[in-house]
């Protein structure tokens, strides 16, 4: 069962400065939520927050009533530049596999899977950014995660990588893998989203689902946004 979502009043201050400020809403247990806003809005902060890798400076967050850390296991974080091993292919998934105490024959089912299954014994190191990105997914999917948090996983990347990407994170989520999406590229969150989550200067401007969001946004920010406008 996939575990929802609650936050409340989360606030997270670096020295004298609120970077999050009051932040409240709720998830459910099924869908992609993508979470969208100028840069310094606050959007990685929250993903790492949601991930228990950093603790708030105020107000709560519930997975389930646990608190983050108490179910981490039970997510998986890609981060943008994928951090990989410095060792083959498939010896970065059967590292995970190993640790989680997972079947070691699921390795070539995975690679399989994300398309690196005739790169298995090249070094990781040598793989382009795309195909960095779908190991750092497929080790991410090894886990078997209820929740996958997504931090701009295609920046950067060229079109034919993203196509694949979105592929790998679309079938996860049709598989009810919860999907919590950081994006800058409207297109992919027009693709991708059930709902969007937008944030401009560490608040939340609205929270609306997607099809509501990109035809009738309801704050001026996400407006701007959308037709292109300059967001601070």
């Amino acid at each position: 069962m996939i575990l929802p979502l609650a936050v409340r009043d989360l606030v997270l201050r670096f020295g004298q400065a609120n970077v999050l400020n009051g932040l409240s809403f709720d998830l459910g247990g099924s869908g992609c939520t993508m979470i969208m806003g100028p840069n310094g809005s606050g959007k990685s902060l929250l993903l790492k927050l949601l991930h228990g890798l950093m603790t708030p400076s105020g107000g709560r967050i519930e997975w389930g009533g646990r608190a983050p850390r108490d179910v981490t296991a039970r997510q998986a974080l890609v981060f943008q530049k994928p951090v990989l091993l410095r060792r083959s292919v498939a010896a970065n998934i059967d590292f995970v596999l190993r640790a989680r105490g997972k079947d070691r024959d699921r390795r070539d089912a995975l690679l399989e899977h994300v398309g690196l299954g005739h790169k298995a014994s090249q070094p990781a190191r040598l793989l382009s950014g795309g195909e960095a990105q779908r190991l750092a997914l497929a080790r991410a999917l090894a886990t078997d995660p209820e929740v996958l948090l997504l931090d701009e996983p295609t920046a950067s990347l060229d079109p034919a990588s993203v196509v694949a990407i979105e592929g790998i994170v679309a079938d996860a989520r049709a598989r009810g893998v919860r999907v919590i999406f950081v994006t800058h590229d409207i297109g992919q969150a027009r693709r991708m989203a059930d709902d969007v989550l937008f944030l401009q200067r560490g608040r939340i401007a609205e929270h609306t689902p997607a099809a509501a969001f990109f035809h009738a946004p309801q704050s001026q920010a996400a407006r701007d946004y959308l037709n292109g406008r300059i967001v601070v």
